[in-house]
């Protein structure tokens, strides 16, 4: 059976509000998301899944709120790491760094913030948990975070980061990828609602 993978972004934060940059800070879901969170609700399939969870604590609250009580916290599901720029938002970087900023973004996987990860260094930390994942096989969730989700997109769709995203994400839906045996990813049902089955591959 085709090993099967479902991300879901944890629910909202105070710092998504501001549109600042929370990579590795550990910041709590705020009440508002807490709420939002609430009103999901999981598919038989879904509940029944493999579930996992970054470490980081609004991850793990969100799986929590879902029900999900026996989600493994993993490292590699951990949010690109923001360095310096933990905090800030992109506005505020594309005015103090001009023309610096314009060219890191235009390295698409290879954008590096200062004394962070690109996603391309996501990519590769999360290769050995795919793999895993696709020598499990059936159907593996996990509550991660976007810098996650879209590397492990750009690898499904191959997508160098530059120019548009092949397709936008949903932050209240999953995403669910195929594997194949090495843990390459595979488009399968991205913005799938989280009450709805799962056809297989």
């Amino acid at each position: 059976m085709t090993a099967l993978l479902a991300l879901l972004r944890h629910g909202p934060t105070e710092w998504n509000r501001l549109g600042r940059m929370q990579g590795r800070a550990d910041i709590p879901l705020n009440d508002s998301g807490r709420d939002t969170v609430r009103a999901w609700r999981l598919g038989p399939q879904l509940r029944a899944a493999h579930w996992f969870t970054s470490p980081l604590g609004r991850a793990r609250e969100t799986a929590a709120l879902l029900g999900v009580t026996e989600a493994a916290p993993d490292a590699a599901l951990t949010e690109m790491d923001w360095g310096d720029w933990e905090g800030r938002t992109i506005a505020d970087l594309r005015a103090d760094l001009g023309p610096r900023m314009r060219e890191l973004e235009d390295r698409g996987l290879d954008f590096r913030p200062d004394g962070g990860e690109s996603p391309r260094d996501v990519q590769v930390r999360m290769r050995p948990w795919l793999t895993d994942r696709a020598k499990d096989g059936g159907l593996t969730a996990a509550v991660t975070h976007k810098g996650v989700i879209r590397a492990v997109m750009a690898l499904a769709y191959d997508w160098d980061m530059r120019g548009k995203a092949p397709i936008k994400l949903a932050w209240d839906r999953v995403h669910v990828f195929a594997l194949s045996g090495d843990g390459q990813p595979a488009p399968h049902a991205i913005n799938h609602g989280l009450d709805q089955d799962i056809e297989d591959p």
